[in-house]
């Protein structure tokens, strides 16, 4: 598939649109990366995978939660008392 696009000028860039049908044909979003680079006098554009988010357990999320329980205990009378100086209430 051969499509041409022209180079404009927006605000302090120069900017290449890419048709929709170009987009989808690749997989690709607006606000993909894609990593450019010349060979031989050619732009090639490579689409750039996303790092792959992590993905956690419920036991993993749950870690450390004692301690914070143990901490909002020890801390609930500073944050149910009223205004102690010149804060708001």
């Amino acid at each position: 598939m051969s499509v041409t696009s022209k180079i404009r000028r927006q605000g302090g860039a120069a900017v290449m649109t890419i048709p929709p049908t170009l987009l989808k044909l690749l997989h690709l979003e607006v606000g993909a990366q894609l990593e450019l680079n010349v060979v031989d006098g050619e732009l090639i554009a490579r689409p750039v995978s996303p790092p792959a988010r992590k993905r956690y357990r419920l036991a993993e999320l749950l870690e450390g939660s004692d301690e914070i329980a143990e901490l909002n205990e020890q801390t609930a009378s500073a944050r149910e008392g009223g205004p102690v100086g010149r804060e708001l209430g």
